[in-house]
């Protein structure tokens, strides 16, 4: 592990199951959405050092999903940012942008894939309130 350079804010611990297919479809498939921005913004709010965006991700899902790949570039890029986060927090990047853009096609896979991939990097800091302040790596 390499030493502490900055700190962000400890992103939420979620079960993966419930995110892909318990959650979206009690709400009808809304809850998708919200999980897809949450997941960006507490991105943002973990390593301010990088550029990521909040809404926008979201957006591109809700209003071009009948581009089919406008959503396929923005998980795909999801991905890349999810292996930023993880090498932000001192661990091995393990998420594999291919890999979730692949899992789009088989039963939408790739939710589950992205949150067991964030999971990891809640997990790293141990049992922390989402929000709290924790340190980075370089």
């Amino acid at each position: 592990m390499t030493a502490p350079v900055a700190s962000g804010l400890a992103m939420k611990t979620r079960n993966p199951f419930a995110v892909w297919i318990g959650l979206p479809l009690i709400t009808l498939g809304i809850y998708h959405f919200v999980w897809y921005y949450k997941i960006h913004r507490e991105m943002a709010e973990f390593d301010r050092r990088r550029n990521v965006p909040v809404a926008g991700p979201m957006l591109v899902i809700l209003l071009l999903g009948w581009t089919v790949i406008a959503p396929l570039v923005s998980y795909f890029n999801t991905g890349n940012r999810i292996k930023d986060a993880q090498r932000a927090a001192g661990i091995e990047p393990t998420c594999s942008p291919v890999v979730g853009l692949l899992l789009c096609f088989v039963f939408g896979l790739q939710t589950l894939y992205y949150q067991v991939q964030l999971d990891k990097i809640t997990a790293h800091y141990g049992p922390v309130e989402p929000g709290t302040v924790v340190a980075l790596a370089a």
